[in-house]
Formats: C-alpha cells, sequence, structure tokens
C-alpha cells in the first residue's frame, strides 16, 4: 500500500487538495489493503475520492456503478479535467463511441469507468469485466438496495451477483443516507465480506435548518428567492403541476427558474438539468425525480415547498445545498394539510407492510417539521447519532426560541374531550374529531354518535380547529398522549395524561410560528466585485469545454482567489483545488484577471486565516468550532490524560499514524494541543521557516523543503495551532521550551 506521503501528493496533483477529510484515507486504505468496504459519509463529505484515488494508485480499472447518467458524464468531466482517465459506458452513447470505449477498455487505457447497475447486469458484461483487470468494484448510492430507504431501486438488488461472479474483486457500498436497518440491507444484500465500516457524521455544520408556517406560499418562496439573486437553489414540490406552475410563475417575475419532473421529456428533462448545472438558470423547481447524483457544488439554498414523504427524503435533498462547503439555507414550509394529502393515499397502497412504512416515515416527517426543539439534534437522532450541544447556533429554534406558555387548562380540555368521548361510545377518535368537538360541530359522525350531547361540545371555540389539531400532536410529543400504533390517527391517553387532568402535572406549549422566510445569510467574506469577474471568466472556460462551471473551480476557489489576490503560479497552486493539470491550463488566464481588477480597484483585507477554517460545525471547549467525530474525540481525551501517541495507538490497535491524524483534526478543529508534546524551540522556527517559503495552504511543499523529517500529520498539527494562534496576535508564538519526544518528529 502507498505511504500517506505518496497519497497526500496524489491528492494535491490530481485534486488539488493538502489533506483528506474525515474517514477518506482510513477507506482508501482498506480499500488499497483488499478489504470490501461500507462507506456512510454525508454528502459533500467526499464519498467519491474515495474510491477515485486508490484507482491512482495501482494498475487496472475501477468500476463505479451509478443509477444516474447524469452523475456519471459529471464525474468523468471533473476526472478528465484533472488529468485521469475516465469514462462512462450507458444508453447516452451512440454504437460507434460505444465500440471505440470498448477497445480502450480492452487495451487498458481507462483507470475509472462509470456504469449503470442494470448495465453491469447485462448479458457478457461480467465477462468482460474479467479481461478488464478489474480492482475494485464501487456500488454508489447504495440505499437503493434497501426498501426501507428513500430511494429503493429493485435493480440493485440482482448486484448480489458480482459475488459469485467475480468473488476476487473487492466490493465498495457508499452512501450519504442510512439508518441502521438499511446499512444492515446493504451488506447483506451485496453480500459483503468482513466488510470495513465506516459512518461519518451525519451533521452537515455548513446547513441551516428552518420550518415556517406555509401561508401564501407563492409569496413566501418569492420573497426568499428574489432576496438570493445568482444564488443556486433547488425548490422542491410533491407533484408535476406544483412544479410546472411555481417555475412560470418566478420566470413571469423575472425569476430564471425551470421546472425538473418525470412528466417531461427526457430531452426536457437533460436540457432543464444542465442549464440549472451550468449556472445558466439560478432556479429549478423539482419533484423528488430531481436530486440523486447531481453533482453541483455551489447550490446555496433547498426550499421545500411541500412536505417530503420522510426524514430519509428531506435530509438527502437538504444535503444538496451547501456540498462546496459554504454555507447552504433549508428552509421548509409547512402545513399539516401536506400530511393529511398524504394520508389520502395510504388506502391505496394494497400491502399492508409497505403501508406501514409509508405511514411510519410520514409520521417522523410531521413530528420533526412541528420540534420546538433544536432540528439539527431531530435529524441526527432520526440517524442514530447524538447531538450533545444544547445550542447548534444553525436551526430556527436554536437561533429564535420559541417562547413557551402554560397550556394545562387547553390540554385539560383536550383530555377531558377525548375521554368522554371513548366514554359514550367504547372507542377513541383522532385530533380532527376532537377538534369538531370542541368546536360545537354537528357533522354527521358527531350526530350519529351523539357526541353533541357531551359536556366538552363547544366548549372550545377560543380556539380553530387547526390549533386544536396541533395542540393533539403536541400532547403526543410530551407523551401524554400517544398514538395508536395499529389505527394511526387514533389517541390514546397515557399515564401521563390521567396526571394532568388530576391536577398532578402541567403542560407548557411552545407559542405559534411567525410565517416569516426571511433569514440571515452568512458567506465566505471575499472581495465581491472580483468574485464575480472570475465566475464570469469561469463561465465561459465552462463553456467553451463543455463542462459544468464547478469542473473548472469551485466557489471556494474563487471566493478563496478573490480574498488572497494571488499573483503567481506559486500563490495561484496554494488555492484550494489547484491541481497541477488545472494549475497548467487554468493559472495564467485566472491571474490575467485578478491583475486587471487590482489596475483600478485596491485590494482589500480579510480576517487572516485559510479558507477552510471559517466554517466549522460544532462548539468546542474554548467556544471556537469542532468537528471531532467520535474516535478522534476519544484520542484527544487520551492524550489530554498525559498518555502518548505512541501508547494510545497500542492500546487502541491502531497504528500511530491514525492516532497522529486523529490529533491532527482535533487541531484543525479548534483544540487546545501542546506542541511542546512534539516538538523543541527549534524544531518549530524549523518548521516555521519553511512554511514562510511555500505559503501555510501547502504542507507537501513544506514537508519536501524540510526534507522529510516531519511527518505530515505533525505538520497539520502545527499548522492548525500556528494559524489559530495568528487569530488572536499579531505576533508569532512563543517557542516551546521543552524537547521533542523521541521519534515523533520523523513519522
Amino acid at each position: 500500500m502507498p505511504a500517506d506521503g505518496s497519497l497526500v501528493a496524489l491528492l494535491k496533483e490530481h485534486f488539488g487538495f493538502d489533506s483528506f477529510l474525515p474517514l477518506q484515507k482510513e477507506i482508501i486504505a482498506d480499500s488499497l489493503a483488499g478489504r470490501d468496504v461500507f462507506a456512510l459519509l454525508p454528502t459533500g463529505g467526499g464519498k467519491s475520492l474515495c474510491f477515485q484515488l486508490p484507482a491512482l494508485t495501482r494498475p487496472g480499472l475501477t468500476v463505479v456503478i451509478s443509477p444516474l447518467i447524469a452523475l456519471m458524464k459529471d464525474q468523468v468531466d471533473a476526472l478528465r479535467a484533472a488529468g485521469i482517465q475516465a469514462a462512462f459506458l450507458n444508453s447516452s452513447l451512440d454504437g460507434r463511441e460505444m465500440q471505440a470505449r470498448g477497445r480502450a477498455l480492452n487495451a487498458g487505457e481507462y483507470r475509472i469507468l462509470y456504469v449503470a447497475p442494470e448495465r453491469v447486469m447485462m448479458p457478457g458484461f461480467l465477462d468482460a469485466l474479467r479481461r478488464w483487470n478489474v480492482r475494485l468494484i464501487a456500488v454508489d448510492e447504495a440505499h437503493c438496495v434497501s426498501e426501507w430507504g428513500h430511494d429503493f431501486r429493485p435493480e440493485y438488488r440482482q448486484l448480489a451477483s458480482l459475488r459469485e461472479q467475480v468473488p476476487q474483486v473487492p466490493l465498495m457500498a457508499l452512501t450519504a443516507t442510512a439508518t441502521e436497518r438499511v446499512r444492515s440491507d446493504i451488506v447483506r444484500y451485496l453480500k459483503l465480506r468482513d466488510s470495513a465500516c465506516h459512518v461519518g457524521s451525519f451533521n452537515r455544520p455548513t446547513l441551516t435548518y428552518r420550518v415556517v408556517p406555509k401561508q401564501n406560499p407563492y409569496s413566501q418562496v418569492f420573497e426568499f428567492v428574489r432576496a438570493r439573486p445568482n444564488e443556486s437553489g433547488i425548490i422542491y414540490c410533491n407533484s408535476r403541476r406544483g412544479a410546472e406552475s411555481l417555475a412560470e410563475r418566478l420566470s413571469g417575475d423575472d425569476v430564471k427558474a425551470r421546472p425538473y419532473h418525470a412528466g417531461l421529456t427526457p430531452a426536457e428533462r437533460t436540457r432543464n438539468q444542465e442549464a440549472f448545472v451550468r449556472d445558466d438558470v439560478p432556479v429549478i423547481c423539482a419533484t423528488i425525480a430531481f436530486g440523486m447524483g447531481i453533482n453541483k457544488p455551489n447550490v446555496r439554498f433547498v426550499l421545500h415547498h411541500d412536505l417530503p414523504k420522510s426524514v430519509e427524503n428531506y435530509y438527502q435533498e437538504t444535503g444538496r445545498a451547501g456540498r462546496d462547503g459554504l454555507p447552504g439555507e433549508c428552509l421548509l414550509l409547512f402545513s399539516n394539510s401536506d400530511a393529511v394529502k398524504f394520508l389520502r393515499f395510504l388506502d391505496e397502497i394494497t400491502d399492508p407492510h409497505e403501508r406501514d412504512v409509508t405511514r411510519k416515515k410520514l409520521d417522523e416527517m410531521v413530528w420533526y417539521a412541528e420540534s420546538p426543539g433544536c432540528r439539527r439534534r431531530e435529524l441526527l437522532a432520526y440517524f442514530g447519532e447524538e447531538f450533545t450541544k444544547e445550542n447548534c447556533e444553525a436551526c430556527d429554534n436554536c437561533l429564535s426560541p420559541r417562547k413557551t406558555f402554560d397550556g394545562t387548562a387547553l390540554a385539560k380540555k383536550f383530555l377531558g374531550a377525548l375521554l368522554g368521548i371513548k366514554q359514550k361510545g367504547g372507542f377513541s377518535v383522532g385530533a380532527g374529531h376532537v377538534a369538531e368537538v370542541l368546536l360545537g360541530s354537528t357533522n354527521e359522525k358527531i350526530s350519529r354518535w351523539r357526541h353533541d350531547q357531551l359536556s366538552e361540545h363547544g366548549s372550545g371555540k377560543e380556539r380553530n380547529r387547526k390549533q386544536w389539531a396541533e395542540l393533539g400532536r403536541e400532547l403526543v410529543r410530551q407523551g401524554v398522549l400517544r398514538r395508536d400504533e395499529q389505527r394511526f390517527n387514533v389517541l390514546e391517553v397515557t399515564d401521563k395524561g390521567r396526571a394532568v387532568l388530576s391536577g398532578r402535572g402541567q403542560v407548557m406549549l411552545p407559542e405559534a410560528v411567525e410565517a416569516t422566510t426571511k433569514a440571515t445569510r452568512i458567506r465566505l467574506e471575499c472581495d465581491e466585485t472580483l468574485f464575480e469577474r472570475l465566475r464570469a471568466l469561469r463561465k465561459r472556460l465552462a463553456d467553451e469545454r463543455d463542462v459544468p462551471a464547478y469542473v473548472v473551480f469551485s466557489d471556494v476557489a474563487l471566493r478563496q482567489m478573490a480574498r488572497e489576490y494571488p499573483s503567481n503560479g506559486r500563490e495561484f497552486s496554494r488555492i484550494s483545488g489547484v491541481g497541477a493539470s488545472k494549475l497548467r491550463e487554468f493559472a495564467a488566464l485566472f491571474l490575467r484577471e485578478i491583475a486587471e481588477h487590482l489596475r483600478s480597484n485596491q485590494k482589500r483585507q480579510f480576517e487572516d486565516r485559510p479558507v477552510a477554517e471559517v466554517f466549522k460545525p460544532q462548539k468546542n471547549r474554548n467556544g471556537s468550532q469542532s468537528r471531532l467525530g467520535d474516535s478522534p474525540a476519544w484520542t484527544l481525551r487520551q492524550f489530554r490524560a498525559g498518555r502518548s501517541p505512541e501508547e494510545i495507538a497500542q492500546e487502541r490497535g491502531f497504528v500511530l499514524g491514525t492516532i497522529m491524524n486523529h490529533l491532527a483534526l482535533a487541531a484543525e478543529a479548534g483544540e487546545d494541543i501542546h506542541l511542546a508534546r512534539f516538538l523543541s524551540a527549534s524544531q518549530q522556527a524549523e518548521i516555521e521557516a519553511a512554511f514562510h517559503v511555500t505559503g501555510w495552504q501547502n504542507i507537501v511543499g513544506a514537508r519536501e523543503r524540510l526534507a522529510g523529517r516531519y511527518g505530515y500529520e505533525l505538520l497539520r498539527i502545527y499548522r492548525a495551532i500556528r494559524l489559530a494562534k495568528r487569530l488572536t496576535s499579531d505576533t508569532p508564538p512563543p517557542p516551546a521550551a521543552q524537547p521533542a519526544p523521541t521519534g515523533i518528529a520523523g513519522r
């Protein structure tokens, strides 16, 4: 297996990055060791790199099974732009091109091949795999194999035969969204053998989540979108007609928008999708037919015009915002009437099991939408992950906590009516019927069941039907009521509810949410005038090459250029995403654009820290942000308890490099780590001098300048701590007094 240094060198050369995202290196190491791998990383967490980088380290072919043609083309375009030989085989190719690519595959000219699951199972394809010296088969969007996933596809089940047909080839299954049940299905159905399982955090720290009442939805959508000119966004609708109508109205109000749904012809869908991906049209109004595999990193917002069918759908769809690491906004317009519409369709599902699954998923989605608690905590809890912070500082309920009031009297009135109904007829009902009783309704059911004779009949006219129904759902949330699992809408009073009725309990209710779509937008500060010039240049270059704009450079790279004003090739190479191929092809063009801008504009000064440090997830103990997972956090606790990295590695059964990587992640997350435990004062000065020459973004260059005397992870730790001190002081950090422990500096 290649050494860490050579992997990082490949990462920089082809992809332009100096370091790995969490779990990438561990996944790559297990893959290169020949193990089957299950990898669950959040959208934007770098799943593709986990199979792309290993493909560059060894001869042979990596086959990637992907469900969508659009994703294949985008991925291959990006790989070719990075100087990597890649191709796809799908129905978009004519016979001549298919034959040409087949000959190239037989000649071993490609490192990576993308195919659809249906093609893998076609007669003759498995025989071809044996000829092509396949070293890895990666199954992307692997959750499609499970009926409990949000996008089950029967053709994925057929991939189980891969294990028998090519047993010697390791498999890698990747997904961004999977509950424990779905993860188990993936391992079972794909027949992974003794697989290495890597589960990243589901937390998307750069996303802000908000839910507002749905009132005059078009005005809410228009207000939201108009406040974000030129920003890319997706608006999800539950019907084709809704997506079509919304796109038409927005276009009529001078907002460039296109529809995307299954009712369009394939040519129309492709045309509208490409217009969006290539930044010709900023807004796409889509059904759930749009999105999976759309590799557009600069989506700044995802707006749900209608209620998603499940929390998995919601998480996956919101995850299409902010994939470039810059902030994204997620807004859901919620009306319980959307849930009622879904419930009407349940009777059309003939399979009882499928009906129960669909009903449960919808109930969980409504629960999330109505929750007064932290949205992030609710989402992570759904996927079995704990969020320990009291305030995520990036959802509506944390940014503007809802006030509460004593609702005990209202709760008693609701509970009394529910019990009165049961005593009258011997059966329970749902919240809607209780509301009708409280409002004094005389509809057919009320009269037939003689519920108009109850003392509670007409006693609740101070609230409307919607408010009483919402109260019923809140009482379920608080455990005062429970919902009958067999009869979805039927409510029962719990012991806690009986205590409230008898005066031994209190019910605090959240106040109503304001129906505003306004939000505070956060962006990476830069020279906006220059950023727009660079965007225009990127668009022109992308159009000339017939690729999406992000294939040239991401928004992160452009904003970094518009912060740091690089003036030569060395400075340009420090920009995030600039590898050797892009340095050769684009440096002169972008440097000239920056120089022309500076002829008539002065440089602006910005906070002196690298782009990657600007946005961080949670708060650590020092008040700065932290993105540590459980394993690195455990290593950090052991290190702070006085144990050396070697001792921690031995105790945990890890190699030393993994422990050093954990400590590097901790340092980059703002955790306090004492350099004196690694480096003497003279060693720190030597490293400082190297970074002054190469620049703080170029760890590989600094390590080369230091002749490899210091390990890559150690240099990461030094850089993170040094830059953190630069944020609070203009003077260099004081040198450490203690000598470095033997052996660490050179690793």
